[in-house]
């Protein structure tokens, strides 16, 4: 799940059926139909935990970047792959992870990659709440933090570690307009426990109270001029919605 070429092999099935479609001359569309990311009802610990979020984020983003339009979760409740708890229906945190995407990643994708850093992996949408963007980070790394800038002023996502040579990806230039601010949502798990069904959002667990309703995801917010940490196995969402982008108007 943590493995970068695991994940990157992944990517060329669905490069793959896009060039079928694309050659197809129909109006055919990708969809993917039942997806647990592991066979015979998944793994206890494992497919229900949060290193799972690793995978689910990562197949949302590569589907979307290779133009499927639809993506079936296996299961809602069921098994050992469910976003929901078998035994009290708590959430997992792939509920979670699954309820961030959808709040927060548009249907626009944008160019988002940052080369050279292969442990880090991230992707970028157009906002759903806003006319900005929102970057989705993934670091697959346990013991290394990456610091990430996005420059408006040059189009670059610069993405940098202790001890390591800064590298760049392209977007186009993008200047802000009104507040210089930006909301990260911060995804761990308790004392770093990649077998947890727990999550924690910035610090905060995230936990369904006695009312049965979903606690609220509130974000950090962040000037813009400081950069992003993204935590040794950690999941960072960044919407940026005061970033001027015409392909998001």
């Amino acid at each position: 799940i943590l493995d970068p070429s695991y994940l990157d092999g992944e990517s060329r099935i669905f490069k793959n059926l896009q060039q079928v479609i694309r050659n197809s001359g129909t109006s055919a569309v990708a969809w993917v139909g039942e997806a647990g990311g592991a066979y015979n009802s998944g793994h206890n610990h494992v497919t229900n935990a949060f290193v799972m979020s690793f995978w689910y984020l990562d197949q949302l983003g590569m589907a979307a970047t290779y133009e499927t339009k639809t993506y079936c979760r296996q299961t809602l409740i069921g098994g050992n792959y469910g976003l929901l708890n078998t035994k009290n229906f708590a959430p997992n945190p792939d509920y979670y992870s699954a309820l961030l995407w959808h709040r927060l990643m548009g249907k626009q994708v944008l160019s988002a990659s940052i080369s050279g850093m292969k442990m880090l992996r991230a992707y970028a949408h157009c906002s759903k709440q806003s006319e900005g963007m929102t970057l989705l980070l993934i670091n697959l790394d346990a013991r290394t933090t990456f610091r990430v800038s996005v420059s408006t002023e040059t189009g670059n996502i610069l993405g940098e570690s202790a001890g390591s040579i800064a590298r760049k990806s392209k977007f186009s230039k993008m200047p802000l307009v009104g507040e210089s601010t930006r909301e990260e949502y911060h995804l761990t798990t308790p004392n770093g426990k990649l077998s947890s069904q727990r999550v924690l959002l910035n610090g905060r667990l995230l936990n369904v109270d006695s009312s049965e309703e979903i606690p609220a995801l509130e974000p950090l917010i962040v000037n813009m001029n400081h950069p992003m940490s993204v935590g040794p196995l950690s999941i960072v969402f960044a919407h940026i919605p005061n970033i001027d982008s015409h392909a998001c108007k």
